[in-house]
């Protein structure tokens, strides 16, 4: 038992040695690689196939050999017909975070699609987020009408949630389908942030905020807040929030906009009923309704990330079962 003990313990130390040496080189690397740019890459996978695939699988299991040979050969004819379809479907998945900053492989994924995609095709957004930043999000509803100004069908898939800036991209669609219980709505416009002017001044600490201009600065998180500044705040964001109506009245002319425009979410079981979305359905019920007959094509833009940091977050990795490792010893 002793022996294997030691022998434990000297690939421990080993393994330990070998990640630092692999450390050094990660850090060595990233810092060489962040000399030059890093270039991302655009990704196509054909959708149609792959789900074909996984059911075809299973039912050819349950098949003799003389049915087998039959399917096979039905399936060889229908990937023929995939490949002389007329029309085609993109799908691009798109899940927001507060800062929208995935809007920009939107952007990628947008430009690629506009220049390959033909009229007629359509582009199916699975799309995910509960909002964030007004310029972000509305950038990111720009992106989407682009696709249909190149004259594609529009289709938004919501499966989780899409609320605040996440439905202003929605309601871009030429139709909006979601689960159940997926959550839509909160057509509203929120900003807050903290104050600490009476904690500092309690402390006797000053803080200056010098400004050309009445309106540069409204509400701070050190300076002493006006009311001025609070009706002036209050002002741009119902500035904002009308603008988020004109856009929602603009894509989805049927809503009832004292109804939905109250900041409020609801399932979308509930958004149906109220012209928010336009059926009832998870979005990969909607591709294998499809996937016989269209040619569906996934489009992501994939950033590469440097060498030195997958490096790093390998040995991150493996350092952390070593430690796990020897506290349970």
């Amino acid at each position: 038992m002793e022996f294997i003990l030691e022998i434990a313990d000297f690939v421990v130390k080993a393994a330990i040695i070998l990640m630092v040496v692999m450390l050094i080189v990660a850090v060595i690397s990233n810092a060489a690689q962040r000399q030059r740019r890093q270039d991302g890459e655009l990704q196509v996978r054909n959708l149609s196939r792959d789900l074909r695939d996984s059911a075809q699988t299973i039912s050819l299991e349950t098949l003799g050999k003389k049915q087998r040979k039959q399917a096979q050969k039905q399936a060889r004819k229908a990937e023929k017909n995939e490949q002389a379809a007329e029309q085609r479907v993109f799908v691009i998945d798109f899940k927001g975070s507060l800062d929208a900053h995935e809007v920009d492989n939107l952007q990628r994924e947008v430009n690629a699609v506009v220049g390959a995609a033909k009229a007629g095709d359509t582009v199916f957004v699975r799309l995910e987020s509960p909002g964030g930043v007004v310029h972000g999000y509305g950038l990111g509803a720009a992106q989407l009408q682009r696709l249909r100004d190149a004259e594609l069908e529009l289709v938004i898939g919501v499966d989780k949630v899409a609320a605040s800036g996440g439905y202003m991209m929605a309601a871009v669609a030429d139709k909006v389908i979601a689960a159940p219980f997926a959550i839509i709505g909160s057509i509203g416009v929120v900003a807050q942030l903290p104050n600490f002017h009476r904690w500092l001044k309690k402390h006797d600490v000053d803080f200056e905020t010098v400004t050309a201009g009445d309106y540069k600065r409204t509400l701070t998180v050190f300076g002493e807040n006006t009311d001025a500044g609070r009706r002036k705040f209050k002002e741009d964001l119902e500035q904002i929030h009308a603008q988020f109506k004109n856009h929602i009245v603009q894509y989805r002319p049927k809503v009832d906009l004292d109804q939905v425009a109250t900041g409020e979410y609801w399932t979308a079981e509930k958004a149906l009923e109220m012209d928010l979305v336009d059926e009832i359905c998870t979005t990969d019920s909607w591709l294998l309704a499809r996937c016989k007959d269209h040619g569906i094509y996934h489009i992501r833009y994939y950033e590469k990330r440097p060498l030195g940091e997958r490096i790093g977050k390998n040995v991150t990795a493996v350092l952390t079962s070593i430690r796990e490792f020897l506290t349970k010893s």
